[in-house]
């Protein structure tokens, strides 16, 4: 099966140099000058891989990558004349897999899209052979392994990091209450004063770089508990 990949890039000779270097590798380009195109490519199409590039005229990058996070989990590079951290921890906020600031080495853009293009197809390969995995639109959770995956990066949690949220998957769309999830996570009695779970929840959303107010994933229902539900 073929791989599809999308390109979007304004400076025509940079989309056509990324263009010619990746059909090298016999891979099907799709390749936009324009981010309106892009998404609507992004949209009908099977897509693989993502190149972006940040500074567009219409529909900036950052923008294309949040509309594609919402439906979809392929890898995403940013293509950025800028060199500012914030620019680099902006895209990875919002989904990004990597980022390459220009002018960059096309032999170099090449391997990263390779190597994204391995690490997202073994993951895929391992998820097809477990039942006990979870898919909520990016974040993948690996009961088996004991993985936790969020748009194809390996996050690290804590053995009670990781069965909080299992546990918060496995009642999908259900609220779990703090005294639940302490009782089964830790098998203790709950105490109406601990705050365990809440500081526990936040290290989680802090290292799914969840907002505090507006979390993606794990959403707060105030007075009763926490949930997790399918994006």
């Amino acid at each position: 099966m073929q791989t599809h990949i999308l390109i979007v890039d304004d400076e025509r000779e940079i989309a056509d140099l990324v263009e010619l270097y990746l059909k090298g590798e016999d891979y099907v380009i799709h390749k936009f000058y324009s981010g309106k195109e892009a998404l609507e490519c992004a949209r009908t199409q099977h897509l693989d891989l993502a190149i972006l590039d940040v500074m567009m005229p219409d529909i900036d990058g950052f923008e294309i990558c949040r509309e594609i996070r919402k439906t979809h989990h392929f890898p995403i590079i940013m293509l950025t004349a800028k060199v500012e951290d914030m620019d680099k921890i902006t895209g990875l906020t919002i989904g990004a897999d990597d980022y390459i600031t220009k002018p960059f080495n096309p032999l170099e853009l090449v391997a990263r899209v390779k190597a994204q293009l391995r690490r997202y197809q073994r993951y895929n390969d391992v998820t097809l052979k477990s039942e006990d995995i979870y898919d909520y639109g990016g974040l993948f959770i690996n009961k088996d392994t004991h993985e936790c995956m969020l748009y194809g990066k390996e996050i690290a949690l804590t053995p009670i990091e990781f069965n909080i949220l299992w546990l918060l998957c496995e009642n999908n769309g259900k609220v779990v209450s703090s005294e639940e999830i302490f009782e089964k996570v830790w098998g203790e009695k709950y105490l109406d004063s601990n705050n365990t779970v809440m500081v526990h929840i936040r290290r989680i959303r802090e290292k799914l770089g969840e907002p505090p107010r507006n979390p993606k994933f794990i959403k707060t229902v105030w007075g009763v508990g926490y949930k997790v539900e399918k994006q």
